[in-house]
Parts: C-alpha cells; structure tokens; sequence
C-alpha cells in the first residue's frame, strides 16, 4: 500500500516545524560561561561523586581529567561499587595521595529491597558528601559523574558558573558523544536530536510538567539546597532513569532544572560496539516513554513523520508524491545536520535519519519485550523495579 500524497505532505510539513523548532532551541541553548579570575563561582565548594562499578576499562582518563581540574574548591569522591574487575585498586593507584579524593568501599552495602544498583550508588556517595569529615566545608554543588565521561581542564569552574548564572537548580550539561562504531552511529546521535527537536527548552526550564523535562547522569549538577529539598536518590530509587526522575523531583519541588550544552566541556562514550549498545538501551527503552502504550505512539508518531517522507521518495509512482517526500526527508536531516554541527558530530550521518528511528523502534521493542520476560540485567545485576504502593 502507498502512501497518499496528503498523508506524506502533513508528515514532510511536520518534519519542517520540527526542524525550524530545533534550530530555534539550538540558537538560545545555554552554554557554560567562561568566568573571569574573580568570579564568585571559584569560590563555589563542589563535590565530584562518581560511582564505579566495573569499570576498570574506562576510568582512567576520567580520573585523570579530574586531577587536573582548574577548580579552586574542589573535592572527589570515588565510590568502588562492589566491582569484580579490580576497579578499586586501579581507583587507589590513580588518585595517589591527592588530598581532593576520597575512595568508598562499597562491596559490603549491596542495593536495600526497592533500591535499583545507580540510585543506590548515588545516594551513598550523596550521603558522603553532604557529611563531610571535620573541618571540611559543606558542598555547595554536587556534580555526578559517570566514568566514562573526560572533562576539560576548566569544566567544573565552569559549570559552578553556569549554575551561578542561569539560576537553575539542577542543570544537565550534556556531554560530546563520542560514536565509533556502525552501530553507535546509527543510534547515538539521537540523543542529543531528540531534545533539542521535541523540547521547548526555555519553557521546560519553568515549567513542572513531567512530560516537559530532560537531564543526562553522565554529568549532572544539583545544588546541596535543591538535593535535600528533592529527596535526592531515595525519592528515585527505583527508577532506572534516575537522571530524568531526579530532575522531575527537583521542579516538583518547586525548582528549576534545564539541559545545556556540555559539547566543550565533556567527552562521552556511551558504549563500545553493538553488543554493548543493545544491551545498555533494552536495559531503559521499556521506560523511557511511560509505559507501552505510550512507547507505540511516540515511536509510531516519530516513524511516521521521519520514514514516511523518505519512503514516499522510494514507492511513491506520482513525481507529486515523491517530490514531497523528498522535501520532507531534507527537512529531516537538515535538523539533524544543526545538531550535529553544534554538538561536533558526524554531519555525514544525517543522511541515515530514517534508518535511526527504525532502529529505536527495534530497540524500544526489544527492550519492551526483555522487561516483560524480566531478562533485563545491567553489571550483572537485576534490572527488577520494585516500586511503592500509590500513596
């Protein structure tokens, strides 16, 4: 069956709004300022946690980042989660005697009942630092760090300043993704798209409707204030997409939380090759759009708009039909292309746009599927959601 000509132009047109949304987003996106050597936000007392479990491959270049931080009020907390790699003795090893570290043990305190393995790592090392030994300054920021995530020299000063400026309580500066393989090509640039097309950033900033929020763990920064007031991790102990709860937790409050350009602060590698992509992203799709239902029509609304266009090029008999999905197809990419350029990614992977959401279309399936089978496992736990009775 064909697509009629009606049905392709209502989805190239979407595709164009969306397109002119996501380069509207991109022109007023906040970036961390670059603060003069007097600024207030030096003297802002900031506390690195980051949670390690396995991950012996990868820290090293983040530890080294971390030592080599330009932030005058700085302290880092490592938490070895129970790692089977030797994780916490390469962690020993690579912090020496700097005094700006501390290392946790974790190995002895496994995840409580109703406590997923991150949420719980988080809280601990939140716990840690809000508690500081005797004569220590209290944080004013914590910044949670994924170990696979390199800072620049200058991120932590600058993302105390962003927080300082902007006023947000919660800020997500997200990181360049680094995307190697065939795989991680296809699927990593939808990341950073899919917000900056779908969200009306300034507004999401205001606004406290669940619907209308995104963060990214692999470097978050909440102010100690807006932790406490939230719950921090034990009001999102159960959800497997703890950065995005926590920062619904965080505007529930009656706080303000907002995703920013991290491209010059942050380098990220999510996964390493397709069998390590998969696994990482059945372990959350199931969640990501609230439930099955509305997984089907997020997908299928995106599926529509960005495959049918392209599609109607190919099958389509009339030259009408096919200009159209012509049209449409150009206009998809070129909102991936903006992307790209501000997030320093492959511009020459626009081209494959449709072929991307099929594969999220697949994955979220997969995902959907592994969840209801309760075959889901991330570092060779569980992934089981045990959550509260309502009220």
């Amino acid at each position: 069956m064909r697509p009629g000509p009606a049905t392709v132009l209502a989805a190239a047109l979407a595709a164009g709004a969306l397109t002119a949304h996501t380069a509207w987003n991109l022109r007023h996106l906040r970036r961390a300022p670059r603060p003069a050597p007097d600024d207030p936000a030096r003297s802002t007392v900031v506390t690195v946690l980051l949670p390690a479990r396995d991950e012996a491959a990868r820290i090293t270049p983040c530890l080294a980042a971390l030592r080599e931080q330009d932030h005058p009020a700085l302290r880092v907390v490592v938490l070895d989660d129970g790692s089977s790699d030797g994780t916490g003795a390469l962690v020993h090893a690579a912090v020496g005697d700097d005094p700006r570290f501390t290392v946790l043990d974790g190995a002895h305190e496994p995840p409580p009942q109703g406590w997923l393995g991150k949420p719980w790592a988080c809280h601990r090392l939140a716990r840690a630092a809000l508690a500081p030994p005797p004569g220590e300054p209290a944080p004013d920021l914590l910044v949670f760090l994924d170990a696979d995530v390199v800072l620049a020299c200058d991120a932590i000063t600058r993302i105390a300043a962003l927080v300082r400026a902007s006023g947000l309580d919660l800020a997500s500066p997200y990181p360049r993704q680094l995307a190697i393989s065939p795989a991680e090509r296809l699927v990593q640039p939808l990341l950073q798209w899919s917000w900056c097309t779908t969200l009306p950033l300034a507004l999401a900033e205001r606004s406290r409707r669940p619907s209308l929020t995104a963060a990214n763990g692999q470097v978050l920064a909440i102010t100690a204030e807006a932790y406490r007031r939230s719950g921090g991790h034990a009001t999102v102990r159960h959800d497997v997409v703890e950065d995005i709860a926590l920062a619904r937790a965080v505007k529930a409050g009656g706080g303000r939380a907002g995703v920013t350009d991290g491209t010059d602060l942050a380098t990220c590698r999510m996964y390493d090759g397709t069998g390590a992509l998969v696994a990482g992203y059945t372990k959350s799709l199931w969640t990501a759009f609230g439930s099955p239902a509305g997984a089907a029509g997020a997908l299928g609304l995106l599926t529509v708009v960005y495959v049918l266009p392209p599609a109607a090029l190919v099958v389509a008999r009339d030259g009408r039909t096919r200009a159209i999905g012509a049209a449409g197809y150009l206009a998809a990419v070129a909102g991936r292309v903006l992307v790209a350029r501000r997030t320093r990614g492959r511009v020459g992977d626009a081209l494959a746009h449709p072929a991307s959401i099929l594969a999220l279309d697949a994955l979220t399936a997969l995902s959907i599927h592994r969840h209801r089978r309760g075959a889901l496992t991330w570092k060779g736990r569980p992934v089981r959601v045990h959550r509260p009775p309502a009220g």
